[in-house]
């Protein structure tokens, strides 16, 4: 299941632009040739997982932890949709038409099935019905509470108005920065991390992107890139033995051990998917160009793709 979702989360980068057939293909070379081999490194006994022991890329330590794929998923999908974003370039009347999405009921819709689909993902990682799996699920629960009220908040205060649209773009960022953490850290804790990416995202989605020129549709970058980052670097922060039973003489987070072990581990981890993710997407896209190109023709794009790519209309008004 995450094999396929990950990749769909880059699809809302380049939406309206890239070529079907290139989608398609980009999806199952990057979900073969980048997910998986993260999905060994931090959930198998790669080297950066926490049960990786001699294999691990810190010396025989322990690496960093990753519930439910904070790097796996969120990290490497984000950084990946900025790759294919500015590869691919703006979509026409990108800096000088609005656009704002088409319809706010789908909107807070799709938030709300996110929202109850999210506990499956996190508190389903546990992969067992016990007392860690109601852990995972209250904090992804209070973590998207507190991402959707603090970037409505935020909007609030910068633009003078929250929105239905900042309120869902809130939850979603605060379920994204839960992710990692949703096993390893207390409901405080998960409020805290769903408020701080609600702010942070919101910064990302807004300031960053408009500083930077990129046209990323749905904002995989800010949301997921960001908020993937955040949760991975703060689980190091807030990891606890209350939630999960470790070994006698392992540390884990820093307000609880006092050590930044955890932190610098949780770090190297963030960097290194960063780096296979950015130049592997890179390369994939690159070639996937030079073989049967990535965007659709000016006058496509402007018909829209339901229409010139699949022949039908998502709304028949005649």
């Amino acid at each position: 299941m995450f094999f396929i979702i990950t990749p769909a989360l880059i699809c809302g980068a380049f939406a309206e632009r890239m070529k079907f057939s290139a989608m398609v293909i980009y999806s199952i070379l990057w979900g073969t040739f980048i997910y998986c081999p993260l999905c060994h490194w931090v959930w198998a006994e790669g080297p950066l997982s926490y049960f990786a022991g001699d294999q691990a890329l810190f010396g025989g330590m322990a690496g960093a932890l990753d519930f439910a794929g904070g790097t796996v998923v969120h990290i490497s999908s984000g950084i990946s949709a900025l790759v294919a974003a500015i590869l691919i370039g703006p979509r026409i009347g990108f800096s000088n038409e609005p656009m704002q999405p088409h319809n706010l009921t789908y909107t807070a819709l799709g938030a709300a099935m996110l929202w109850v689909g999210w506990f499956g993902f996190n508190a389903g990682s546990e992969l067992a019905i016990d007392g860690l799996t109601s852990s995972a699920f209250a904090t992804t629960h209070f973590s998207a509470a507190a991402g959707a009220v603090a970037w409505a908040m935020t909007e609030w205060i910068v633009l003078g108005k929250p929105t239905v649209l900042g309120a869902s773009s809130g939850a979603v960022a605060g379920l994204v920065c839960i992710t990692p953490a949703a096993g390893f850290v207390q409901p405080m804790p998960a409020l805290f991390m769903g408020a701080l990416a609600g702010i942070v995202c919101y910064m990302a989605c807004s300031k960053l992107k408009h500083a930077l020129k990129y046209d990323d549709a749905l904002d995989a970058f800010g949301v997921h890139g960001v908020g993937g980052t955040l949760g991975a670097v703060l689980t190091g922060v807030f990891a606890s033995r209350v939630c999960w039973n470790v070994g006698e003489g392992e540390l884990l987070g820093l307000m609880e051990s006092g050590s930044p072990a955890l932190v610098v581990k949780q770090i190297v981890a963030v960097l290194v998917t960063i780096i296979f993710a950015a130049v592997g997407s890179l390369i994939l896209l690159k070639l996937i160009d030079i073989v049967i190109g990535l965007r659709v023709p000016a006058e496509s794009e402007q018909r829209g793709l339901d229409v010139t790519d699949h022949g039908e209309e998502g709304y028949m008004f005649a």
